[in-house]
């Protein structure tokens, strides 16, 4: 199987441009989110280095992010980067389990293998297996209770593509079918920008 950057980049923009005014970017050392502006009339989920692993990542963390969040850079949070002490370690962790769990479930609709991402180079002992394990037990609880709307509209989008063998265009309509099943609402035109 050929994971190309230009289907994964066509395939979110064909199911989310539109309806939420988002667009997905390959970017440069880091990734980033950044809402709309004067500049841009589009929300931009940027992946770093052009890795496709890296675009499921920044996709996850979107499908997760509420309509509030989306209104600002990064979704509002800090990022701790590699040295992280015991404790911030653990609270990066419980934040990560979610979007670990969701890019588990996208990796596994296109048949690509997944490694979690401890993002932490400093000297502290991380416990990987564990961390694993709670990503695995996460993705296990969103396929007995659903995944958010988003996420699952794109996990068919993905299936369709990669596992069924679907053309782009048909891909993005089963995605949209699923899409507009569910009662999450488009965003609005206008954006109230405070937490």
């Amino acid at each position: 199987m050929t994971y190309r950057l230009d289907d994964i980049i066509a395939l979110f923009d064909g199911l989310f441009h539109e309806r939420y005014l988002t667009r997905l970017i390959a970017g440069g050392e880091e990734p980033l989110y950044l809402p709309a502006d004067d500049e841009t009339a589009y929300h931009r989920v940027i992946f770093a280095r052009g890795y496709f692993a890296s675009a499921l990542h920044e996709i996850s963390h979107w499908c997760i992010a509420g309509e509030q969040r989306r209104q600002f850079e990064d979704y509002g949070y800090w990022y701790l980067p590699d040295g992280r002490d015991a404790s911030q370690q653990r609270a990066f962790e419980t934040a990560e389990v979610a979007p670990q769990a969701l890019e588990l479930l996208f990796s596994r609709a296109c048949g690509l293998g997944f490694n979690v991402s401890i993002d932490n180079l400093g000297e502290l002992e991380v416990d990987r297996d564990g961390f694993r394990e709670r990503v695995e037990a996460r993705a296990v609880r969103f396929e007995r209770e659903g995944l958010p709307c988003r996420a699952e509209a794109f996990r068919v989008v993905l299936r369709s593509f990669y596992g069924y063998g679907l053309s782009r265009e048909q891909a993005i309509l089963q995605g949209r079918r699923r899409l507009h099943k569910d009662a999450e609402p488009a965003y609005p035109s206008q954006h109230a920008h405070s937490r």
